[in-house]
């Protein structure tokens, strides 16, 4: 078996650059070495390859016909390498890659958009996807590995996870404007006994703590329709079917619509969390879009 060449990427770039200036002085000066450096590692080179690639005299540098060969296929080669490493490179200054983030409905729908739009101003190198589902699968894909690291809503617990909160969000009623509670500026739980609820199913992560919010407040809901999206909820309501508890992040309400949306008093708060393995180190992307959500202010009302 032939024994491998033992040639080092400083012999082939010195090799390079005296074949392009056809000057050891001018090499030496391009990438900072001294002439005679220069002229040993192409006698290395040399050495090592076992055919001569320079013709020397002391009026010029002429390339072997093996030189001129050797010059056209390490060229490429070497082109290759640079952008293999400036992508490294890229990688671990946090600016290219491709990220999945999975979140629950009622945070994809006005929170994640932003957090899109800043990632592409930000780290226009990163591609970020989102996948929206309920919160269970989001909590199921980030266990699997499916996505880099889930948004939703907390607390909660698991051996499996880290989780880190990342802002508090209240709730609001949702009725038509000539709903007797729509002329109110703000509406105490106990109004909504007797109310007919269109809610969000159990599938939401707000509902449990819609739930416990009106238990607490001896309020006897009377819970007409489950839905698992805000956007059929707010027909419903339009429809005038009953009003809605959704939490902020659900809104905006649909342009010219007849809704309004009202602080529920007093606050009850939801927390939103990232959450991702903890045996799973994120990659430098996801790391940045993790630290871009972060940064969020801490109440969903103070998102504008």
């Amino acid at each position: 078996m032939t024994a491998p060449l033992n040639v080092t990427l400083r012999q082939l770039r010195v090799f390079i650059e005296v074949s392009r200036l056809r000057s050891f002085s001018r090499a030496g000066d391009e990438i900072g070495l001294t002439q005679s450096a220069v002229s040993r590692c192409v006698r290395e080179l040399e050495g090592e390859i076992g055919l001569k690639l320079i013709d020397r005299t002391t009026r010029e540098v002429q390339l072997t016909d093996v030189g001129v060969n050797l010059v056209g296929t390490v060229s490429r080669l070497l082109a290759d390498l640079d952008e293999a490493l400036r992508e490294v490179r890229d990688l671990g200054e946090q600016r290219r890659g491709r990220v999945i983030v999975a979140a629950s409905p009622t945070i994809a729908c006005r929170l994640m958009p932003r957090v899109i739009a800043t990632c592409l101003r930000q780290f226009p190198l990163i591609t970020l996807s989102l996948r929206d589902d309920v919160q269970s699968d989001v909590l199921r894909k980030v266990k699997s590995g499916e996505v880099d690291f889930g948004v939703v809503i907390g607390p909660f617990s698991s051996d499996e996870l880290h989780g880190e909160p990342v802002m508090t969000d209240s709730f609001c009623l949702v009725a038509r404007r000539d709903h007797p509670l729509g002329r109110e500026a703000a509406v105490p739980w106990e109004a909504l006994a007797g109310e007919r609820l269109v809610m969000l199913d159990y599938a939401s992560g707000s509902r449990p703590i819609i739930d416990a919010v009106m238990h607490e407040h001896g309020v006897e809901a009377r819970v007409v329709q489950e839905l698992g999206h805000s956007a059929t909820v707010f027909g419903l309501v339009e429809a005038g079917v009953g009003v809605s508890v959704l939490p902020w992040l659900a809104l905006p309400l649909p342009a010219d619509s007849s809704l309004v949306a009202l602080p529920l008093e007093p606050r009850a708060e939801r927390t939103v969390e990232l959450v991702r393995r903890r045996d799973r180190s994120l990659s430098p992307a996801a790391e940045s879009v993790w630290s871009l959500i972060a940064s969020l202010p801490s109440r969903a009302e103070d998102l504008g």
